[in-house]
């Protein structure tokens, strides 16, 4: 996922799709704790993608403060 496509989002869509993605880290996890892993680059880009929601989400939240 690309930044570009987060900045267009709202904040209600981006903790959405950040609670879907640590789901997932969770998930992914699990299934290599008990060797079901399939792609382990997988786990690298769940974590790339929450650090990316979690920056566009602060970069949001400073916007609406400086606003104000």
């Amino acid at each position: 996922m690309k930044a570009q496509e987060l900045t267009s989002k709202t904040p209600d869509q981006l903790k959405d799709q950040l609670v879907a993605l640590k789901k997932e880290a969770f998930n992914l996890r699990f299934q290599q704790a008990t060797g079901q892993m399939e792609s382990t680059a997988r786990m690298r880009a769940v974590r790339r993608d929450v650090a990316r929601v979690k920056t566009i989400l602060n970069q949001k939240a400073a916007d609406a403060a400086a606003a104000n």
